[in-house]
């Protein structure tokens, strides 16, 4: 069995704690021994020692937002117009590329076809491409006229939605979503702004059309997954017992109380990063000022960062995942969100980092094996320069990422003489 041993590392377990002195074994895939303070693991033979020469080790980084097959694009419609050879393509480029960021772990917010995050998925457990362990989800549903709809009445056009109207479409669509092999199901319940003012506010499905798709998904063991920045939309996710409710951004004080009140059964990711971009990042792409005052996106900024930081306050699960893939918020930026976190929502490096791993490896379904530097976890590792719970922008720079372990075998080794 092989098995590495670091050494001199400063250790964040990914509990929140502030890091400690240590060495970390792991043999395996598995985190087999961790030593503290002056506390010294054996030096068994056969044992490659890495001395981390006081850098950080902590827990891989899990994006709960992920787009990986979403290329970079400037609307979502080019999405569409991508040849599904090609697709296949970038969408494994782009999960090498998260995974080269740190982020050894993807819970997928939708895939731009109905088949990419399953085959990518399935490729990355089988060893046979780099990638992020991967949880598949749907493209998103949506109705007529809702959020993702791209086409045109005169004139075909394939888009990344799947459009289902009324109780019984949701119910096959979910159906077949399944059949195919998906682990979540993700469902637009609200419109948005980046599509047209005040869309945000609305709610995209009608309550029995929810249910139809929750029933359906309930039975047959899948998750469920909401955008939902409407207030309606928010209530209608937490009444069909939706496992992840995104954005949340117009939730009124009544609703943050259910939202507490559900806290231990959800998980949410107010995908912060896409709107500060747009905000302030997007002028190339002809997103002007006049543009971002039309959308009604700086006041969508603001109630984000309020519900948010009540939220926060509150207790609740909400992890950093800032809807990359976009030109102006494109994939392997994605560590962004960690800063956005600390300076828009008060969280401290501490908080976020525990956010992105430990609450990360509870998302992604495995929370009593993934996201914490812990005997008999798996062994997904980074080793970083410098201490990131002072300054979570180190992990904005590839070269702060030392060594990049995933299931414990290396992505990205230690440089040579570290070993």
């Amino acid at each position: 069995m092989n098995a590495t041993l670091f050494t001199d590392v400063s250790i964040f377990d990914g509990t929140g704690s502030d890091p400690f002195a240590g060495e970390v074994l792991v043999e395996g895939n598995r985190i087999a021994k961790i030593a503290t303070g002056e506390q010294r693991i054996d030096r068994s033979e056969g044992v490659a020692v890495v001395d981390g020469e006081g850098g950080c080790l902590m827990p891989g980084l899990v994006e709960p937002h992920g787009h990986i097959s979403f290329t970079d694009v400037a609307a979502l419609k080019d999405l569409g117009e991508i040849p599904p050879e090609e697709h296949v393509l970038k969408t494994m480029h782009n999960a090498k590329r998260l995974l080269d960021s740190g982020f050894t772990s993807v819970y997928s917010a939708a895939s731009a076809k109905p088949r990419l995050d399953i085959v990518i998925r399935n490729e990355i457990d089988a060893g046979r491409i780099p990638g992020p362990r991967m949880r598949a989800a749907s493209p998103e549903i949506t109705s007529t006229g809702g959020l993702g709809d791209e086409r045109l009445a005169h004139l075909y056009r394939q888009g990344l939605e799947m459009i289902a109207d009324g109780p019984d479409e949701m119910r096959k669509t979910v159906r077949y979503l399944i059949r195919e092999g998906v682990d979540s199901i993700k469902i637009n319940l609200s419109g948005d702004a980046f599509v047209r003012p005040g869309f945000e506010e609305q709610c995209a499905y009608s309550d029995a059309e929810v249910a139809a798709a929750a029933e359906e998904a309930h039975d047959r063991g899948c998750w469920l997954a909401g955008h939902a920045r409407a207030d309606g939309a928010v209530r209608l996710a937490l009444k069909h017992n939706f496992r992840v409710i995104y954005h949340c951004d117009y939730a009124t004080p009544e609703t943050i109380d259910l939202l507490e009140e559900a806290k231990d059964r959800i998980f949410l990711a107010p995908a912060i990063g896409i709107i500060y971009a747009t905000v302030y990042e997007a002028g190339d792409w002809r997103v002007t000022p006049e543009v971002v005052e039309r959308m009604g996106l700086i006041p969508m900024l603001e109630h984000c960062q309020k519900v948010h930081r009540e939220l926060h306050k509150r207790g609740l699960r909400i992890l950093p995942g800032g809807d990359y893939g976009f030109a102006w918020n494109p994939n392997g930026n994605n560590a962004r969100d960690l800063e956005h976190f600390v300076t828009m929502l008060g969280y401290t490096g501490n908080e976020v980092l525990s956010a992105a791993t430990q609450l990360g490896g509870q998302i992604m379904g495995m929370g009593d094996e993934l996201g914490l530097i812990k005997e008999g976890y798996l062994a997904d590792l980074l080793l970083i320069d410098g201490d990131p719970t002072q300054d979570v922008t180190l992990l904005q720079t590839r070269d702060n990422l030392l060594m990049i372990m995933q299931d414990g075998q290396y992505h990205k080794p230690p440089r040579p003489g570290k070993s």
